[in-house]
């Protein structure tokens, strides 16, 4: 089976130091899958990467953007004119600028990067094609790759968000839609019920053997100082914001407490998430993109650690690489993801595999990871003082620690192992290539 994935453009890949959950997503997967099959991960070139490569079985295509990003360069000029009547209505005809087709999800948006890649998949012939997200790559791979079984692989809700038309047309070329959590994939189902059949979910995984403390209980203590530790991108959905207020009343209780939060300041376009939301939560975060305030988003957390006293307890760690985050989850006693909007992260699984309890709010697919009360504690989004009654509760009895810790590492390697990710993989792909259709 020749088999390729293609990676979303807004993002570059390493072969050695991936970034970002779909960066992680395909380089754990591309390598597990090459031990039996022939696989080609295109990407996007960034600086000093090499046009080709060739890593641990998987040869990869990287994909000059530069046409591409000029466009974007310029709607984005377009964007800075918003305040005149007239360029407003020319962009709203050019660019298709609305809630439900935003540019993003237009056919233009990166047209030429991905015609790149469908004429190299003509060239190559290769019996599968997995793409990330992006829906409207599926028109232009099967105009050019009529054959080709295609995968649309869907690690947010932008199928369900997005205008119902446009998605069901690109819907009609997709063999398989598959959701990161069952949370994402019942929703494409409930949506486009005439393609439920297609609607298959394949969980998130991680590397049960990387992640892995073998020295959590040793009898070595760290001054009996708690620690809580939050991996992920700030960015105003991940909650940080109401994380830092929640932490605020832990050290009340517990004065010595020390938050690290792990992550690159990665603040996304308010149309992927903010603007496509119904949840008011979400919504609502719209006043962390306001182009007036002088402010970015990791400003306001800042100005919010001095107002709360809890400077001196907080860390921010920055980007961490893969390689050696494993050591700060090591170090922590509780990890915490405060996020308002989830499909199913990465950084729980993590946890999870490396015997740490999990405080989270019950957002999207991560109530499929974290079993309540069993492996961690669920919370409501944007709920601040449930977070900190959570994390007390767990930080108050050592027992319950570590019995959640041990849970979550048994469900980590039962369940959300790549080696398992990669099986029902494939299981999905020989189904869509054994189908007469």
């Amino acid at each position: 089976m020749k088999i390729a994935i293609v990676h979303q453009p807004i993002g570059t890949i390493s072969s050695s130091d991936p970034r970002g959950s779909i960066e992680l997503w395909i380089y754990e997967v591309a390598r597990r899958l090459a031990r039996s099959s022939e696989v080609i991960v295109y990407a996007k070139k960034g600086d000093n990467q090499k046009k080709f490569e060739y890593s641990e079985g998987v040869r990869y295509r990287r994909i000059s953007t530069a046409v591409d990003e000029w466009f974007t360069f310029i709607s984005k000029a377009f964007d800075k004119l918003r305040r005149f009547p007239l360029f407003q209505k020319i962009k709203a005809i050019v660019f298709f600028r609305n809630v439900k087709r935003p540019l993003f999800a237009s056919s233009l948006f990166y047209f030429t990067y991905i015609l790149q890649v469908a004429r190299d998949l003509k060239r190559e012939k290769c019996d599968i094609v997995h793409l990330h997200n992006f829906s409207q790559f599926v028109p232009i791979i099967r105009a050019l790759n009529p054959e080709i079984k295609i995968v649309l692989h869907m690690h947010c809700q932008w199928l369900t968000q997005l205008d119902r038309a446009m998605i069901e047309r690109r819907l009609r070329e997709v063999n398989l839609v598959i959701g990161c959590s069952e949370y994402i994939t019942e929703k494409i189902r409930c949506a486009f019920p005439q393609f439920a059949n297609r609607c298959q979910t394949v969980l998130n995984g991680v590397d049960v053997n990387h992640f892995v403390n073998e020295n959590r209980y040793s009898t070595t203590k760290k001054n009996g100082v708690k620690r809580l530790l939050s991996v992920g991108r700030i960015s105003p959905e991940k909650g940080l914001h109401i994380l830092l207020d929640a932490f605020q009343k832990v050290v009340e209780l517990y004065p010595q407490a020390q938050l690290e939060i792990v992550g690159p300041q990665v603040l996304l376009p308010i149309e992927f998430i903010v603007t496509l939301s119904n949840d008011d939560k979400v919504s609502g975060l719209a006043a962390f993109y306001d182009k007036n305030s002088s402010l970015s988003y990791f400003s306001h957390l800042q100005e919010r650690l001095l107002s709360l006293n809890i400077a001196n307890n907080v860390t921010f760690a920055g980007y961490i690489p893969y390689e050696h985050v494993v050591n700060n989850y090591r170090d922590a006693d509780v990890f915490v993801n405060s996020s308002l909007s989830e499909a199913l992260p990465l950084p729980i699984l993590e946890a999870m595999a490396s015997e740490l309890p999990v405080v989270a709010t019950r957002v999207g697919g991560t109530a499929e990871a974290v079993a309540n009360g069993k492996t961690g504690l669920l919370v409501e989004p944007g709920d601040a003082p449930a977070l900190a009654e959570a994390i007390l509760r767990l930080f108050s009895n050592e027992n319950l620690r570590k019995s959640m810790g041990k849970a979550a590492r048994k469900r980590a390697v039962e369940l959300f192992s790549w080696e398992r990710v990669v099986n029902k993989l494939m299981c999905q792909y020989k189904n869509i290539c054994d189908a007469n259709e």
